[in-house]
């Protein structure tokens, strides 16, 4: 195990307005993600209790709360990862796109004040969340219609803006908490992508997802259909052959995703012992060759094109829409409400590289999220305070 769990009944339980939060079991905590309150809650793979698992180097607790969370009466969970800040005995508290929550609530501050008191106890001097609710959504059409030279997604009026989202952001701006890279365009204060790619699957046939597609997309699976690309489930002893392909891909359009064959590896294991097919490889061969190689998680009602890699070559026989093609089918016949595509740039600018990326998502037919980002706040104390602009600044410095 990459992570060290803290096991339930080590930390003090904390009661709040006839709310009680305390550490639970990861069978408890999946028992209730798994529950039609907790499924409602629309709860993320980096918040499963499996994702400890992946993150070599953090501790973590599983904290739940409700009426009753010995017995299972939860209202909400939080996957916690704690980094130790060199040098002390000090924690920087992060819960990646948690805590597991009904934002809706009136008195969020039944269980938002249980958690940070927790932490506190815990030795966290900050805190960092990911809020579920989205903020601003943006329809493909109207973005494909809207690019032009230093032109951003901000610049464009959204298509909808979410109530709750505003509300919440009102909240936590109340409550002290800061948003991670401000309110700009940018999200470089954000470690998720704040600007994602939702294709809708509720309530549409295959043959809706297919009309919704750009007529360049048709063509291309059309294309790989005709060239013989065939697509396949792979297993574990293809993440080799999908990590060459990611360090092509990474090396031919300019990022670094820093993340090693053996982080795949434990990923993909630690998924799929959680729940068998949590997490799929998937294969595009043509001529026998592996072209392209594309990975998708799915909890409860959604899934996720987490990480896509392929070849410098044959790319005109377009293994990649392929894929694609067949995941977005997968995900449907598996009952998914939306197929999330993952992080997307805020640049319409045709001219910018990453411009790219955002050009053939759109060609899906879906829309642009964009989240509520990442919070982040100090706990209270004048050397909590103090270590976390230490803090910032040593983020600043690597």
């Amino acid at each position: 195990m990459s992570a060290l769990f803290v096991p339930p009944g080590r930390v003090d339980q904390a009661e709040h307005r006839g709310v009680v939060l305390r550490t639970v079991t990861p069978e408890t905590y999946r028992t209730f993600l798994a529950s039609p309150e907790g499924a409602a809650l629309g709860a993320g793979f980096l918040q499963c209790p499996s994702w400890a698992d992946v993150k070599d180097g953090w501790r973590a607790q599983l904290l739940g709360w409700g009426p009753d969370p010995e017995a299972g009466r939860l209202t909400g969970v939080a996957l916690v990862l704690l980094r130790q800040f060199p040098g002390t005995r000090k924690y920087f508290a992060y819960l990646p796109e948690g805590p597991v929550a009904d934002w809706n609530a009136p008195d969020v501050d039944s269980w938002l004040g249980p958690l940070l008191e927790h932490l506190r106890r815990a030795g966290a001097f900050a805190v960092r969340i990911g809020p579920s609710p989205a903020y601003r959504r943006w329809d493909a059409a109207r973005l494909k219609s809207s690019t032009g030279p230093g032109r951003h997604l901000g610049d464009v009026l959204a298509s909808e803006v979410d109530p709750l989202g505003t509300a919440v952001a009102e909240r936590l701006r109340a409550r002290g908490w800061s948003r991670c890279g401000g309110d700009g365009a940018g999200n470089d204060g954000d470690a998720q992508p704040r600007h994602v790619f939702h294709v809708p699957l509720a309530g549409r046939s295959t043959e809706d997802l297919w009309a919704g597609l750009s007529q360049e997309w048709r063509r291309n699976v059309r294309r790989a259909r005709k060239e013989g690309v065939e697509v396949v489930v792979g297993s574990a002893a293809e993440l080799p052959e999908f990590y060459r392909l990611l360090d092509l891909t990474e090396r031919r359009d300019g990022f670094r995703l820093g993340r090693s064959l053996a982080y795949y590896e434990r990923q993909y294991a630690a998924l799929n012992a959680e729940e068998p097919g949590r997490m799929k490889l998937y294969l595009a061969r043509h001529q026998g060759e592996i072209l392209a190689a594309h990975t998708m998680v799915t909890v409860g009602r959604r899934a996720w094109y987490q990480t896509g890699a392929s070849a410098d070559h044959r790319r005109e026989v377009r293994p990649s829409n392929a894929l694609q093609w067949r995941m977005l089918l997968d995900a449907h016949a598996l009952g998914a409400h939306t197929y999330d595509m993952r992080g997307v740039p805020s640049t319409l600018d045709p001219g910018e590289r990453a411009y790219g990326l955002l050009r053939w998502k759109l060609g899906t037919g879906g829309q642009v999220v964009e989240t509520l980002g990442e919070w982040e706040r100090p706990l209270d104390g004048r050397a909590n305070h103090a270590l976390h602009r230490a803090f910032q600044a040593y983020l600043n410095r690597r």
